[in-house]
């Protein structure tokens, strides 16, 4: 995942800009492919983490009564296996890939805070180790689930409060990451690239980055709350002062719809650059997906309620967020119908970045369906906080944000590396995830309609079956990531394999593939001249 550790004969330019070398190269990167790179290494290290505490929650699931962990402790796993799946690994991935691949697709020399981008990615490292240190706390890690609820955060040990410290470093993090992604994409954008001929990646990023600014500050509000509660004699969730727990609630969703879309836009990028290059086809509707992903990110500010339905909301207000919910379906179909119109009568073939972008369509889908039976009031009163829902959101964010990775990772990586992979590993890792993922997830769509509830550690008799498939899928799973690591990633950071082409892909289009394989350190010193499509560079 490394841009190769040597780029001095690379480039015309680098005989007077040595990359630096060693650490400092690292600490004091300013180079958005560096810092892309550290983005993404940290986003798998968390991935592993976030993944061990989630074969321990299967563990203990195995079979029915209480085998390894204590109620609390399993708690504590649930709460800290979803914030740093959520905040540690699937936004800095994709905050990655932004480092990486914006300034390459827009004809950039670079993002455009360089030292500020340095800054937002070191931030993340004190957040982390405060996240995961405060299992190690009086009391052990929060256990008030990922969406902190008041009034159970009200009543955590001090692990409390350093999970409410690392939220803010690392809203922190992404408010910077979203302010240089618009000021690059908006002002550094090579002559006759317009807006409408970007690439559909840049276009995700640019409206994740809005999304991210608009609900961030939202998030530190509700904690803020939370911790002025705790220790200076507030009341904002606390009843017996005559607070709201249901507001915090509001609050939170009004964060955490928006935040769902944030960690899908990105993926729904990477698979509108994939598709077109191995269907060898414009992609289809080029404008409708940029608009109904403007439509997306604006809808999803008015839905949040759908997460409450069961508080006690007046009739009047569960049909409005039934009917809204409902209607983000419309511009999510419209994005499913134009990838499979582009791979409509293509010429098509299945190597590993195809594979994980067709199978992130069909998986994907199958979780936006399950989506569109909870935004039904009357549903979702039945199957609120059981593993239907659990269900749901991993085929979402799973089989959505990260499947959607792995297409990205496949695609460019003998851009950052300058080797290819080899496709038979790539092709075992696909189908590795991608049958040990179904065979995790789906049985929990009836452990739910069965009414099994989420975040209880032990069960009765009837939902044992189900539960022991699931189980013994998610260690499949786990392992699959582990090889894709040893027997993909180390050996292109290595420079093991056979040397990459400047274009691998032959029906790949856009400026990355106009740059050597590996990208030089410096790239597009000085503006390229574009074509008439915006893909190409003149002379």
């Amino acid at each position: 995942m490394s841009a190769v550790l040597d780029h001095h004969d690379a480039h015309g330019h680098d005989h007077d800009h040595h990359a630096p070398t060693g650490w400092r190269r690292w600490v004091f990167a300013t180079n958005h492919k560096d810092i892309g790179t550290l983005y993404l290494l940290f986003a798998f290290t968390m991935l592993m983490v976030g993944g061990l505490l989630a074969l321990g929650i299967r563990a203990e699931l195995f079979q029915p009564g209480l085998q390894l962990v204590n109620p609390e402790l399993f708690n504590q796993l649930t709460t800290m296996h979803g914030l740093i799946m959520v905040f540690g690994a699937i936004m800095p991935a994709f905050v990655g890939f932004a480092n990486w691949m914006i300034p390459l697709q827009i004809g950039a020399s670079d993002m455009a805070f360089a030292r500020m981008n340095n800054l937002s990615f070191w931030l993340m490292i004190p957040a982390a180790l405060m996240l995961v240190g405060s299992f190690f706390m009086p009391g052990g890690a929060p256990a008030a689930g990922w969406t902190l609820y008041a009034p159970l955060t009200l009543q955590m040990g001090p692990s409390m409060d350093a999970g409410i410290f690392a939220m803010h470093i690392l809203g922190a993090s992404s408010i910077m990451g979203s302010i240089n992604i618009i000021v690059t994409i908006l002002n550094m954008r090579a002559p006759g690239m317009t807006l409408m001929k970007m690439p559909m990646f840049v276009w995700t990023w640019l409206i994740t980055a809005y999304l991210l600014i608009a609900v961030m500050p939202v998030l530190a509000g509700a904690i803020t709350m939370t911790l002025t509660d705790r220790h200076f004699g507030t009341s904002f969730f606390n009843p017996a002062g005559g607070g709201d727990p249901v507001m915090y609630q509001h609050i939170f969703w009004f964060f955490g719809h928006p935040e769902v879309y944030i960690m899908i836009l990105p993926a729904f990028g990477i698979v509108s650059q994939v598709v077109p290059a191995f269907a060898r086809k414009k992609l289809f509707g080029y404008a409708s997906m940029v608009y109904a992903t403007g439509s997306i990110a604006i809808l999803s500010f008015v839905v949040w309620a759908h997460h409450m339905f069961t508080t006690g909301m007046p009739v009047t207000g569960q049909l409005f967020f039934m009917y809204s919910t409902m209607l983000i379906a419309v511009p999510t179909g419209v994005k499913i119908f134009n990838w499979i119109a582009t791979m409509w009568k293509g010429s098509m073939t299945f190597e590993t970045p195809m594979l994980w972008a067709v199978g992130f369509i069909f998986v994907f889908t199958m979780g936006g369906f399950t989506g569109l039976i909870l935004s039904v009031a009357p549903i979702d009163i039945q199957m609120q906080d059981t593993y239907y829902v659990v269900a749901h959101f991993h085929y979402v964010l799973v089989a959505g944000s990260l499947f959607a990775m792995f297409a990205g990772i496949y695609y460019w990586l003998p851009k950052w590396t300058g080797v290819m992979y080899s496709e038979t590993r790539g092709k075992i890792h696909f189908w590795w995830s991608m049958i040990s993922f179904n065979v995790t997830f789906f049985p929990m769509h009836f452990l739910g309609l069965a009414g099994m509830p989420r975040r209880y550690a032990d069960y009765p008799m009837q939902f044992a079956d189900f539960n022991m498939v699931a189980s013994i899928g998610a260690f499949f799973f786990g392992f699959a990531q582990v090889y894709f690591f040893l027997a993909v990633v180390v050996p292109a950071m290595r420079g093991k394999g056979e040397k990459a082409v400047q274009k691998p892909w032959e029906g790949a289009e856009g400026l990355e593939w106009e740059v050597p394989s590996p990208a030089p350190f410096h790239t597009f010193e000085n503006p390229p001249k574009l074509d008439a499509t915006a893909t190409k560079v003149i002379g």
